[in-house]
């Protein structure tokens, strides 16, 4: 009998540990697309004006699949994370990283915004009590140099200033701040009730930028336009949306770590959709990250307990340790 206690669990957590996996994927995949997409967007439209048209869109999306599965309002505990998310998250960093972007080459803005996973790990040990194993702190510490790697081969010689790459930095902290945030929130409402009233708060912060978002889509070119939607149904009322369902089923370290993936991702999109062409540099960092990205993730295997050991419940938070 206390072979079936234990065994019992094992099938639905296998399970919800490749939902989680799987929509871990489709967000990085879709954050990378994103930097495509705000490329061209961000020629015809102004930093705040690109962020609430991009969450507008999204907003609009996520409202439809919630009166489609009849979802309500989050439950109160959940709205302080969901509006520090919100305002951190969705508002303030997207306009940030949108103007900082244009103050800073690419390269540049990369290496600064990835210290966001960092951050994210380690205000996640502090405030919310995540472990910090050896296997994450390793694979983060692998990514960072392959983010470094990716950075330095992309950038352009004077063509960062450091207004920009303190608003870079800005937008770094903003991420952190708001994942961590939104973590406990998880514990109350769905991850499409959260990542849905996130994105309306961000919007909310965004309506002083209307007038922006008006006079520039009235010139804009239709290219720009629907760059700036894809941004908002995608990569993000989608992507974020399995970024919460995946927080909720990890922790924030193990998820910030998953992000390092993004680079190499770009790297590859940039590669296929707009023909430019990685050095062996670029390719190495990017190489780095996703080894990072799987020594991160990877799980140390349970030894078999031997008949002298006991077999009872592990202590609490010894399961999550790895």
């Amino acid at each position: 009998m206390m072979s079936t206690a234990r065994t019992s669990p094992v099938a639905p957590s296998r399970r919800s540990q490749l939902l989680a996996a799987g929509a871990a994927t489709v967000t990085v995949v879709l954050w990378a697309s994103a930097f495509v997409s705000i490329r061209s967007a961000g020629e015809a439209y102004s930093p705040g004006a690109l962020a609430l048209g991009r969450l507008l869109s999204g907003a609009v999306a996520l409202a439809l699949i919630c009166l489609v599965r009849r979802e309500g309002l989050p439950p109160r505990p959940a709205w302080r994370g969901i509006a520090i998310s919100g305002v951190l998250w969705f508002g303030f960093y997207m306009v940030v990283l949108n103007w900082g972007e244009q103050q800073v080459d690419a390269g540049t803005a990369a290496l600064v915004v990835n210290v966001g996973p960092i951050l994210i790990a380690l205000l996640g040990a502090r405030l919310l009590g995540d472990a910090l194993p050896p296997r994450l702190l390793a694979g983060m510490a692998v990514s960072f140099a392959g983010a470094v790697t990716v950075g330095l081969s992309m950038s352009g010689e004077g063509g960062s200033s450091l207004f920009g790459v303190v608003l870079c930095l800005l937008a770094a902290v903003a991420y952190a701040g708001g994942v961590v945030a939104q973590k406990p929130a998880l514990g109350h409402a769905s991850a499409l009730q959260v990542t849905t009233f996130g994105c309306l708060v961000g919007a909310v912060l965004c309506l002083p930028f209307t007038g922006q978002l008006v006079h520039e889509a009235a010139d804009a070119p239709l290219s720009a336009t629907l760059n700036m939607v894809y941004l908002g149904v995608f990569p993000t009322a989608l992507a974020f949306t399995t970024w919460a369902y995946a927080l909720a089923r990890t922790t924030a370290g193990r998820m910030g770590a998953t992000t390092y993936a993004v680079p190499a991702l770009v790297v590859l999109m940039s590669w296929l959709a707009l023909g430019e062409v990685p050095g062996l540099l670029t390719l190495a960092g990017g190489a780095l990250c996703l080894a990072g990205v799987a020594v991160s993730r990877s799980r140390r295997r349970a030894r078999a307990a031997t008949p002298d050991e006991p077999v009872g419940p592990r202590p609490e938070g010894a399961s999550r340790s790895a």
